[in-house]
């Protein structure tokens, strides 16, 4: 049969706030498990909850950004389930009257095409703890350091139909969080983590299939991986005559394999109810129009703004405004080296091929974006070769010298311009190949001159000790041969 895949996601993000959306804990990552976790987080008796006014206003930027709806009302309720690591038993969230209401992204695919994912609503609610298992034999482990951290919660409405739609929309909504600043979007330590909901149903059906859900995938690639692994495997199952059970899946990227984790629950299956600890939250127009003022540039804008005032091509665009830090980065590059097509050469190139060799974040690059500028330069004016220049970048990488005019002093890299010296070394290599001068001569398809042209350059190179200019080799080495 022929099968229709229907994708809709639910996406955590955690919010970029110092305290705890409901208590004055520290969110800050990393700490000795449970040394952030007050009162108001372990639920002590007698302990009663305080909105985080920051969380409120990042996720009302976060709705702004994607044109949505704002909620001037909005109303925390009780999800009630019993898992070790929720001490309340409850989590503290919003079910009919979230904050942020109906929105939208559009998400640029392979193909050059776009495609606009509805965002059905995104609402506030606190992060459990963590289980701790590798540490404890036979036994888990509690960690409330996470408990009450602020997340918000987007859903999307099932308008994808593929992985790269899917995976695509993700990226673009990393990008989008992470430009606004109201998430660090770091996915390794769970900053933003992902639940797929997937269907089949016949092409062409209205008629949408029984879906799962898989849980907690946190890198683009696990994601793109379980939903391939989720569509093979509700498509064999149909096609055996089986079906569909709702329920909850976990997916394990180190074996491909997933499994099942519990059946999917029902909203009236957590007994949902308002907070009875907690006002409904009541915007001003001001509070909405302070997080309107405060929105930085998004990225479709920095994009066309690459575009525009640095000539660069619509892929290039992409790829350097997609991160608010690389793009930064790149700018700085470019207020230094002026060139801004070579800028996002050596960006886009040397340096992000370096970063994931290193297993980097631009943040972490130990090649500054000045440096970079500056080496561009003396890429630009000739005084550097290629080959030059990659050796003045792997010494600064390496931090042994911070200056690029000083490497390229004490190494001795300066490309040789001068047409006379440039030219008495063509005199000497071509009186040294005399076989390969004829060829030449002889031939009279131009790819294959041009071919035997390049036969030249590895003994001009060698003669200048990779110093010489190969443009300026080019046409000497023409102007003999063919004059």
């Amino acid at each position: 049969m022929q099968w229709d895949v229907v994708i809709g996601l639910e996406i955590h993000v955690q919010l970029a706030t110092q305290t705890k959306i409901f208590s004055g804990s520290s969110t800050a990552y990393g700490a000795a498990p449970n040394t952030q976790a007050s009162a108001v987080d372990l639920a002590m008796p007698g302990t009663l909850p305080v909105l985080n006014e920051q969380a409120v206003r990042y996720a009302v930027m976060f709705g702004l950004a994607i044109d949505a709806e704002i909620n001037r009302r909005s109303v925390f309720d009780r999800k009630n389930y019993f898992y070790p690591d929720l001490p309340k038993g409850y989590q503290t969230t919003q079910l009919d009257h979230p904050v942020v209401g109906a929105g939208h992204l559009d998400v640029d695919l392979a193909d050059g095409t776009s495609k606009r994912v509805r965002i059905h609503h995104a609402h506030l609610e606190e992060d459990a703890g963590k289980s701790l298992h590798e540490d404890f034999h036979g036994m888990t482990g509690i960690d409330l350091n996470r408990a009450g951290t602020p997340l918000i919660e987007v859903v999307t409405e099932p308008d994808m139909n593929s992985a790269e739609e899917a995976v695509g929309f993700a990226r673009k909504l990393h990008s989008l969080v992470t430009s606004l600043g109201i998430c660090d979007g770091d996915m390794s330590q769970g900053s933003l983590r992902f639940d797929v909901n997937i269907s089949l149903k016949p092409k062409g059906s209205t008629v949408l299939g029984t879906r799962t859900e898989t849980k907690n995938l946190n890198s683009f690639r696990f994601m793109e991986q379980a939903i391939a692994h989720e569509v093979e495997r509700q498509m064999d199952l149909l096609e055996d005559g089986g079906r569909i059970v709702q329920e909850t899946r976990l997916y394990n990227g180190d074996t491909g394999e997933s499994r099942s984790m519990r059946s999917k629950e029902e909203a009236n299956d957590y007994r949902y109810f308002p907070c009875p600890d907690l006002l409904p939250v009541v915007l001003s127009e001001e509070f909405i129009e302070d997080a309107r003022q405060r929105l930085p540039e998004l990225p479709d804008a920095r994009k066309a703004r690459f575009v525009e005032q640095y000539g660069l091509n619509d892929y290039d665009a992409s790829q350097l405004s997609t991160d608010a830090r690389l793009a930064s980065y790149f700018e700085e590059v470019v207020r230094r080296g002026k060139d801004a097509k070579l800028s996002a050469n050596w960006v886009q190139g040397e340096l992000s091929a370096r970063l994931n060799a290193d297993e980097k974040s631009i943040q972490e690059s130990p090649v500054s974006g000045s440096q970079l500028g500056d080496l561009i330069v003396r890429v630009a004016d000739n005084t550097l070769s290629s080959a030059g220049a990659r050796k003045v970048f792997d010494a600064l990488w390496s931090g042994t010298h911070q200056d690029v005019d000083t490497i390229i002093a004490d190494q001795g890299l300066k490309q040789v311009s001068d047409t006379g010296a440039l030219e008495q070394m063509v005199d000497e290599v071509l009186a040294n190949l005399p076989d390969q001068v004829t060829q030449y001569r002889a031939e009279t398809d131009a790819n294959k001159r041009k071919r035997l042209l390049g036969g030249f350059m590895g003994p001009l190179m060698k003669a200048s000790k990779g110093q010489g200019n190969p443009k300026l080799f080019t046409e000497i080495l023409r102007s003999k041969l063919e004059g």
